[in-house]
């Protein structure tokens, strides 16, 4: 980046003032904890059909695809007793606010976050959240940290929300557009389009421990996609930090005839300079990341070399919505579109109606197979409609995050 580039940063916008947050709710937090909670609605249990690719039981390209004891199945080398979680956060006034955060990160809400936390006013988001990360960036900037921070923020804005019985969007300015397009990820492509989608996000199998076979097998896999949601639909691939440089201009090339929209995480987060390289090299389409990015700092990396067309980061991960907002505001001033990981599914639908700069959400369909009752329960969920780009949806109107949750432990 050139240095008048550089020094330009500064130019990104500040955050919009939240009128509500002049106020002081009078509330005390009493009580910080981590539950298991479940949907008040759950989907009718069903056996998927046998071939569903939602099944999991799938070949699906990763970091550690390198190894052959790791490459049939992300399960192999995940976490078991590295969950995420969800806090309740309470108030004095009996009023409890929910968040969800990711691995790890609940043993730092209760070991760490919680002791200064305790007393204080919900309302104050931004004080809150920075001594949340003054607090434990001696041990972590990044990762599990980051991830214990944004539970426990999401927990506030809910509070926020049910205090002044407004949904989330409306603490955020409103309303941007009327309902938010979404594409659907996952590889049973047929039932995604036969429900509607016209935008499909492909989760692809194989990376450069495959060979020129998978990278055969990927292109037919794309092939199968844009057959289906035909010449005007969007196509994209979700590579998940499994590639190179030299496989990602490879295969750039090889799948050039069926124009894909973006190519999400090719390389392992870190690499920003490679990152910069093809986002600058490559034309034939666009480069995405950021599922796996922390905070506005890491964001700002990104930004410096150039690194991505479209910005993802994860609402659950990457420090809440404070952060997110942070996050955003610099994007928007170098026009870079914001679209959240799993942001149909985690609350990140508020953010996106609230921000011209948040053009799609993400979403998945339950796997093919079940009784009707599951795929309209689906659409009741998330307020599903149809028109040009395919399916759309709204978050809840309900206060806060408007989850239908029940808490069981």
């Amino acid at each position: 980046m050139k240095r008048r580039d550089f020094l330009s940063l500064a130019a990104a916008p500040a955050l919009p003032a939240l009128a509500w947050a002049q106020e002081k709710s009078r509330l005390k937090i009493t009580d910080i904890k981590i539950v298991k909670t479940r949907p008040s609605k759950p989907y009718p249990p069903y056996t998927p059909a046998a071939d569903a690719w939602s099944t999991q039981g799938v070949e699906v390209a990763n970091p550690v695809s390198i190894y052959p004891e790791y490459k049939p199945r992300r399960e192999l080398f995940g976490a078991t007793n590295v969950p995420s979680f969800t806090v309740e956060v309470t108030t004095d006034k009996g009023l409890k606010g929910y968040g969800n955060g990711g691995p790890g990160g609940g043993q730092i809400v209760t070991g760490h976050l919680a002791k200064l936390m305790m007393g204080r006013d919900p309302f104050d988001i931004e004080r809150n959240w920075d001594i949340c990360w003054r607090s434990t960036m001696s041990y972590g900037r990044m990762g599990v940290t980051m991830n214990a921070i944004s539970g426990f923020d999401m927990a506030l804005w809910d509070i926020v929300g049910k205090a002044l019985n407004m949904p989330v969007y409306r603490l955020l300015g409103g309303e941007t557009k009327d309902r938010v397009p979404c594409y659907c990820t996952g590889n049973d492509i047929e039932q995604h389009v036969e429900f509607g989608y016209k935008m499909l996000k492909l989760a692809i199998p194989h990376g450069p421990a495959s060979g020129r076979a998978g990278m055969k097998e990927n292109v037919e896999l794309v092939k199968r996609a844009r057959k289906a949601v035909g010449p005007d639909g969007e196509i994209m691939l979700d590579c998940w930090m499994a590639w190179t440089e030299r496989y990602t201009v490879e295969m750039a090339e090889m799948l050039e005839p069926y124009r894909i929209y973006w190519m999400e995480e090719v390389l392992q987060p870190h690499d920003y300079a490679g990152f910069g390289r093809l986002n600058t090299t490559l034309k034939s389409t666009r480069i995405a990341t950021g599922e796996h990015e922390y905070g506005r700092y890491g964001f700002r990396y990104l930004l410096e070399a150039h690194g991505a067309s479209i910005w993802q980061p994860d609402i659950q991960w990457c420090g809440g919505l404070t952060e997110l907002r942070r996050i955003a505001a610099m994007a928007s001033a170098y026009d870079i579109p914001v679209i959240p990981h799993g942001g149909g599914l985690n609350g990140s639908t508020h953010f996106t109606i609230a921000n011209v700069n948040a053009p799609w959400a993400e979403l998945f369909l339950p796997a093919p197979g079940g009784p009707k009752e599951v795929y309209s329960r689906f659409e009741e969920n998330y307020s599903i409609s149809r028109g040009p780009d395919g399916i759309y949806m709204r978050p809840p109107d309900r206060p806060g995050w408007g989850w239908e949750i029940e808490v069981v432990g």
